[in-house]
């Protein structure tokens, strides 16, 4: 175990291309770990939550590696190492990640204040020369797909613009299958857009001409991967439950007037993920355009009804970018 720790603290940390290979056979039936009774971890931001790995027996000078799979670009990045008795962490996840240990078999790990782009493929693998074994497990963010363009119209995003648009709205660039569960939910969305893997999609429940034609089925159409530095569409976002509330102050206010009013009163001006995030977990439903912080204008309804905007289902409306010396809408503000 003593040359266990002192490779431990000499190795430093690396990043590898994950591979499945084609035609691969199945791995080998686990001799020291436990298969995970559920693959799949559901979560929230701002949670604390544990990804299972236990051993079943502990063989002789082992390690246990835990990693991150980015969908971005198919990376493994190492999250932290042990070998039962030392450990050490590596990458932005480091501050935030301990193994469980709650017995001496445990290699669990643990993550506090859950960010959204913690969502993702974990793989816990033991290292014991030819033995190596691993399991992997997916953890899962509960939340909501939104599309997103600029003030300046449709399509203008490259894939950096599109992943800064995102995380400026306290949101981040969805991922393919957050945005496939969106569709399933029922997102019907004509724009394409970014997605993280810097392929673009847009997704259709009803079938119609300026979507694809009406011979195409439902579903989430695809352009596939695109210059990520040239090609411009717009942009999926992903963001989760909030840390905080979202509340809205009536008035005719411009733009400059609604962000002084939320400051008044404690907050800030409410972003657009902030305002999605209110609407899904909290039923935020009120039928009263208000300004945002990119300076849009926008209202959530969690139950539609014929004098809010008419439409048969639940959503957040938008009255697109008005001019911000408009003085006809109140403010949405955000307290965390």
């Amino acid at each position: 175990l003593l040359l266990g720790s002192l490779w431990l603290l000499a190795t430093p940390p690396a990043s590898s291309i994950f591979q499945r290979p084609t035609g691969s056979p199945a791995p080998p039936h686990l001799q020291y770990l436990l298969e995970p009774l559920h693959p799949t971890v559901h979560t929230q931001r701002g949670a604390t939550v544990t990804l299972p790995c236990v051993l079943r027996a502990l063989p002789r000078n082992y390690r246990v590696k835990w990693s991150k799979v980015e969908p971005a670009n198919y990376r493994e990045n190492i999250i932290i190492i042990t070998n039962g008795l030392y450990h050490k962490n590596y990458g932005p996840l480091s501050p935030r990640v301990s193994l469980r240990h709650s017995h001496r078999y445990d290699a669990s790990l643990t993550i506090t204040d859950v960010a959204l782009e913690d969502e993702g493929r974990y793989r816990c693998q033991l290292v014991n020369g030819l033995e190596d074994e691993s399991i992997s497990l997916t953890l899962h963010l509960e939340g909501v797909v939104f599309p997103y363009q600029p003030s300046n119209g449709r399509y203008k995003f490259n894939y950096q613009e599109a992943k800064r648009a995102c995380e400026q709205q306290d949101s981040r660039l969805a991922t393919y299958q957050q945005l496939y569960k969106a569709w399933t939910e029922g997102l019907d969305w004509c724009n394409a857009g970014w997605i993280l893997e810097g392929t673009v999609h847009y997704p259709i429940i009803n079938s119609r001409e300026p979507c694809g034609g009406r011979l195409l089925l439902p579903g989430v159409r695809s352009y596939g991967a695109r210059d990520k530095q040239k090609d411009r569409f717009d942009a999926f976002c992903f963001t989760s439950a909030l840390q905080g509330q979202v509340y809205f102050i009536r008035g005719h206010l411009n733009f400059k007037e609604a962000t002084q009013a939320c400051h008044n009163h404690g907050a800030t001006i409410a972003k657009v993920g902030q305002l999605y995030s209110a609407w899904k977990f909290s039923q935020l439903d009120r039928c009263d355009g208000g300004w945002l912080a990119d300076g849009s204008v926008r209202y959530p309804i969690a139950i539609p009804r014929q004098r809010c905007g008419g439409l048969p289902d639940p959503g957040v409306r938008s009255f697109g970018f008005p001019n911000k010396e408009m003085r006809a809408y109140g403010t949405y503000c955000f307290t965390g």
